[in-house]
């Protein structure tokens, strides 16, 4: 007769188990050891843990319970498993694959137990009704005698079933600490579930997190300059490239099309970041006073030199030095400007010690500096030591996709400024800014919507731009009786020849300064779509 043996010979330690599993906060470590613990007994044949979740992929299939589960929406899901047979030849059960790996809910034991919630507990199990017991053989051979499955709820939901196969009878005691140790599984497994579920929604975040950062940064890419079309973020490519060298950077661009905001965006992601940012207007300073403003000056070297001074590179030791309007320099003040760029060494004036500067020297211009070097009004030699690499922003007029995202910016600067409602921004005004060519770019359309704010009344934006000059108008065949009448025919070859002249002149090109479509004045996809459709070619000159 099988014998009714104490707590520790059924469990174990029922105490230590529930210390394990206060420490453990991952199912993978959570589920195995906790049937491990409750099978280091013999007379514990198998202990098995099943979770409720939903159904894998594909898996309903192959279930040998799929016609018993209609709805297919969840099962019970075996997660753990463990035990010894009594033929110590044969494998521990630990396998998850087995027969048993899914119960539909409210099926077979198992699955009652997760429908109804109340623990299921067959303490002689040779003695249950016939269908009972599903494999009667393995129950015999391996002397099984006692079933106890326990619900796993939390919350007052069933998360799943915890049951244990036994080769002795179990007693009251024992089946009250296996119900204590079910209630702290379950606690356990929510904790599990919640701490997954806070780490997959920590990694999303920073994946998006991170995602953002570099749509910040993209859409960022120049610092305070705003926009997002493609001139622009070309510009925004050939920073990321050059801000972390020392190399000199050249930037070109008409007035008022931010070459300021680019010199500081070079400093801002440079290794220089944290020394200062020296900015000398180089159109601003007198002539006499050019050396003492660069190279700075000791007392008494001239009139009015009081004190000594450090100069502008001084300033900028270990950081970047910003030369607006590197085109104003006189021509005889450029070698010594050179010296300091090619020797990283300068002399204040009025004194004879040599000092070491290291600056990295951005300079820009809104002049040719190419066409002023071979005309002999700025010295080669310092072109290209300033040219090393050059970044040229585009005019307002080719980026005109950006006007209604810098308008917007302005209007909200503006209107916070002057303490009034933000006006509205219509499509008739975004359409009225894109077909004004603004020669002043983005300075002029800043102060344009500026002075918009400040007369703006009933939230109405009242746009006040220059006149355009006038078209010279065609003349008329009824004004001039004398003017041929073209077939259209005519029109099309006179508009080829005129288009195979201007790519003669251009070299062939389309696109830039001298491109055709420059010449032309017109844009270059709309050069491309005629040269296609009239059949353009270079074969031919022009007649």
């Amino acid at each position: 007769m099988p014998m009714t043996l104490q707590l520790d010979a059924i469990w174990g330690d029922p105490k230590r188990i529930l210390l394990d599993l206060a420490g453990l906060h991952s199912l993978p470590e959570l589920l195995p050891t906790i049937v491990q613990r409750l099978t280091e007994t013999p007379l514990v044949a198998l202990a098995r843990v099943w979770l409720v979740q939903p159904p894998f992929e594909n898996d309903c299939g192959k279930c040998r319970m799929a016609a018993e589960c209609p709805e297919r929406r969840e099962c019970l899901h075996l997660v753990a498993s463990d035990g010894h047979s009594l033929d110590s030849l044969l494998p521990a059960w630990n396998r998850l694959d087995g027969s048993f790996r899914r119960f539909p809910i409210g099926v077979r034991k198992v699955g009652q137990i997760a429908k109804s919630g109340k623990a299921l507990e067959a303490l002689e199990l040779l003695k249950s009704p016939p269908g009972w017991i599903a494999e009667p053989a393995w129950i015999q051979s391996e002397k099984i005698v006692a079933f106890a499955g326990e619900p796993l709820i939390f919350n007052g939901r069933v998360l799943g079933v915890l049951a244990v196969f036994a080769r002795s009878e179990i007693g009251d005691s024992c089946l009250q600490w296996l119900r204590m140790i079910a209630s702290h599984l379950a606690a356990a497994i929510a904790n599990a579930q919640a701490l997954t579920e806070i780490g997959a929604l920590r990694r999303r975040l920073e994946q998006e997190n991170e995602y953002l950062r570099e749509e910040v940064g993209q859409s960022q890419s120049l610092g305070e300059m705003v926009g997002n079309s493609p001139a622009l973020q070309l510009v925004g490519r050939q920073i990321d490239l050059v801000a972390k060298t020392d190399a000199s950077v050249l930037i070109l661009g008409e007035s008022g099309t931010g070459k300021e905001l680019v010199a500081r965006e070079l400093h801002r992601r440079s290794h220089r970041a944290d020394r200062p940012l020296i900015k000398v207007n180089c159109a601003a300073i007198p002539r006499e006073l050019y050396e003492s403003e660069f190279f700075g000056h000791s007392r008494g070297s001239f009139t009015g030199a009081l004190r000594d001074r450090a100069g502008r590179f001084e300033l900028a030791h270990g950081g970047t030095l910003f030369l607006d309007e590197i085109g104003e320099i006189p021509l005889d003040l450029q070698s010594k400007l050179l010296r300091v760029l090619q020797e990283g060494e300068l002399e204040r004036v009025g004194e004879e010690k040599t000092r070491r500067v290291d600056v990295r020297v951005i300079s820009a211009t809104n002049r040719n500096l190419k066409s002023e070097s071979d005309a002999g009004r700025f010295r080669q030699d310092l072109f290209y030591r300033l040219n090393v690499f050059p970044i040229e922003l585009p005019p307002l007029r080719n980026r005109v996709e950006d006007i209604p995202v810098l308008a917007e910016h302005f209007l909200d600067r503006f209107s916070r400024k002057v303490g009034r409602r933000r006006p509205r921004l219509t499509l008739a005004s975004v359409q009225e800014m894109q077909r004004y060519e603004w020669p002043g770019n983005v300075r002029e359309l800043e102060h344009v919507l500026e002075r918009a704010c400040i007369v703006a009344t009933d939230n109405r934006l009242q746009l006040e731009l220059p006149a355009r000059a006038p078209r010279p108008a065609a003349a008329h065949p009824a004004n001039n009786p004398e003017a041929p009448i073209l077939t259209d025919s005519e029109i099309r070859a006179l508009e080829a020849r005129n288009i195979q002249a201007a790519l003669q002149a251009s070299g062939g090109k389309i696109y830039g300064r001298d491109g055709a479509a420059a010449r032309l004045g017109i844009k270059p996809t709309t050069l491309a779509s005629r040269i296609k459709s009239l059949n353009v070619t270079l074969d031919t000159a022009p007649k």
